[in-house]
């Protein structure tokens, strides 16, 4: 008797154990972690729940700016001068590190908070078998890990100067003419003061919080991937046609001001090449296309990894009510077309008939399942997300007044 007790035991065991562990740990967060994250806590720039919001945007975001501004001031390169791009009329690195900078600092909040009980979530609504829980908790407690690693955020920080600012800044994002930041010499730019502070502190504190976020965007499409990889009890007649993982498709609006920063900084990049070089906005149609289907890539792709179980469910679904739909109309046609019925059953107000209608609606349900909890307006509003911050650019191309009226006219 006992030995067939054990695994009973053993599994309730281990599910509590699950349990406990997204208490203690505050259910599941990308960014509640990390060696960066435990330092804005000593600097009381952040608290457990990432609050002091308002601190680490005014601290940071001047911490990157401010320098350039004084330094440009003491160089005489803030307005006049004799460089073709004096600071204050440098568009991108204002957008870079006043808004973007900013934008990407407050999505760690908004991710937080949006995507804290996504865990608990797939507990609550029994996607998660009892057998399955110490999958699911090996899942949360790989993702963990890779959050708080050290190594991780090292990793990060020589790639920002050994890549970013020595051979992509250096080479291709930096405008080739003379800048507040450089001046060319040559076939070299010689920096300024404020060109070292802007490419040695200033960028790499961008390109770091950048490639955070892309590393994080890794973490949450490894921890969904291993989700995948468990046995989950999806429903096939799910009014939300995708058995059960419809809350899954409201995931990417948690990264939406990402892909706003995102836009800010292409707006400024292109804004800069624009107004100083002498390039138009048609000539970056190419870039602009490939941008957004890279954004929309990293937010939309995670949720891909469950089209292998879906399209599964949906095959059995349809192979299931199929065959029950077969028994069912059967009975009916035989019962009410070929004389079945008892003479004095009413066909008006018979269950029958809404029992038919019932089956129709979940066979229909179970047909049009989607295979992936991914929606259409979902994509449009993190397409716009993008698009917003880069519109103001059409009017180099095209007049206020004639964009008005060409906008009233597709929409009226």
């Amino acid at each position: 008797m006992n030995r067939h007790r054990t695994p009973d035991i053993r599994t309730k065991f281990q599910s509590s154990a699950a349990d406990e562990i997204l208490s203690s740990r505050q259910d599941f967060s990308l960014v509640l972690g990390g060696p960066v994250y435990q330092l804005l806590r000593r600097a009381h720039l952040s608290d457990d729940a990432l609050h002091l919001l308002r601190q680490r945007l005014v601290v940071i975001s001047l911490f990157a700016w401010l320098p350039l501004l004084a330094l440009c001031a003491l160089e005489g390169n803030l307005y006049g001068g004799k460089e073709t791009v004096p600071f204050l009329r440098d568009v991108e690195v204002h957008l870079r590190f006043l808004v973007a900078v900013p934008l990407l600092i407050a999505a760690e909040l908004v991710v937080h908070r949006r995507l804290g009980g996504i865990a608990r979530t797939f507990l609550e609504r029994n996607l998660i078998a009892s057998g399955a829980r110490v999958q699911f908790n090996a899942a949360i407690e790989a993702a963990l890990r890779l959050r708080n690693s050290v190594l991780a955020e090292v990793i990060l920080i020589l790639v920002v100067y050994g890549l970013g600012v020595l051979v992509i800044w250096r080479h291709y994002t930096a405008l080739q003419t003379n800048t507040w930041y450089a001046v060319q010499v040559g076939d070299h730019a010689r920096l300024s003061l404020a060109g070292l502070w802007y490419g040695y502190v200033s960028l790499p504190i961008f390109q770091f919080l950048l490639l955070r976020w892309y590393f994080r965007v890794f973490i949450w499409m490894r921890f969904l991937w291993h989700l995948s990889r468990i046995h989950l009890e999806l429903v096939p007649t799910h009014p939300d046609r995708v058995g059960g993982l419809g809350f899954l498709s409201n995931t990417v609006f948690a990264f939406g001001l990402l892909l706003a920063a995102h836009g800010f900084m292409v707006s400024g990049n292109l804004a800069s090449r624009i107004l100083f070089l002498g390039a138009s906005l048609p000539e970056f149609k190419m870039q602009i296309a490939a941008m957004l289907l890279f954004l929309l890539a990293i937010v939309f792709g995670p949720l891909l990894v469950f089209a292998p179980q879906l399209a599964q469910i949906k095959r059995q679904g349809l192979n299931e009510y199929g065959a029950l739909a077969e028994r069912y109309v059967r009975q009916f046609d035989k019962k009410w077309l070929r004389g079945g019925a008892m003479a004095n059953e009413p066909l008006i107000g018979s269950a029958d008939i809404q029992s038919l209608a019932d089956l129709g609606n979940s066979y229909e349900i179970v047909r049009s399942m989607r295979l992936a909890p991914i929606t259409r307006d979902a994509i449009v509003q993190m397409s716009a997300a993008v698009f917003l911050p880069i519109s103001p650019l059409l009017l180099t191309i095209m007049p206020l007044e004639e964009l008005v009226k060409y906008v009233f006219g597709l929409l009226l």
